[in-house]
């Protein structure tokens, strides 16, 4: 049987976003997101929802760019940090330990010690209600050479992402392997026709 949670925010799996962008005085911020992920696939898109009282949020909306940086499960202290505290009271990259990368392509810094990061231009701004969803067009993604396959595409498993549990309010890590998609489900395709 079946229990009402009633109306929330619980779904699987939330990521663990670190959102960069410069402030008006063009310091680096970073902050921990967890609503968002990937909304379009050609021209590439991803999305992150903020709250107006995020200090990123004004950042965004000046700069008109930010980046996703993916850290690994060797970062959960700061990445978890990078949504404790607020960019306008504290210089978090130099408090954590990263390091600041200028984009070349937009106006936002990525993690450095972060395999895997997403530079953006806004491209839009919805209005949700306690949220503004920001919608990035994905310019070029940056992968650390050694989180690459042999095909030199990112490598989940070497990457080590981790993901937000919005029930618990905790971290954990991907586990394995299941399948590859659009292959494991065709056992049970009676014919050949799309979705």
């Amino acid at each position: 049987m079946r229990r009402s949670l009633g109306a929330g925010t619980i779904a699987y799996p939330t990521p663990v976003f670190i959102v960069g962008t410069y402030d008006a005085r063009g310091m680096p911020n970073i902050m921990a997101a967890a609503w968002g992920g990937i909304c379009c696939s050609r021209p590439p898109c991803i999305a992150v929802a903020l709250r107006k009282a995020t200090y990123t949020y004004g950042n965004i909306v000046a700069r008109r760019a930010f980046t996703i940086s993916i850290p690994d499960e060797g970062h959960v202290v700061e990445a978890d940090y990078a949504g404790v505290v607020s960019g306008a009271k504290e210089d978090k990259f130099a408090a954590a330990g990263l390091t600041a990368v200028r984009s070349e392509l937009v106006d936002a810094p990525y993690v450095g010690e972060f395999p895997l990061a997403l530079e953006c231009k806004l491209v839009q701004a919805i209005e949700l209600g306690l949220h503004t969803q920001f919608v990035g067009e994905i310019i070029d993604v940056k992968a650390d050479e050694s989180m690459l396959n042999a095909d030199g595409r990112p490598d989940v498993a070497k990457i080590r992402p981790f993901m937000f549990d919005p029930g618990t309010s905790a971290y954990y890590g991907i586990s394995r392997l299941l399948g590859k998609a659009f292959a494991v489900g065709r056992k049970l395709v009676k014919n050949q026709g799309g979705s």
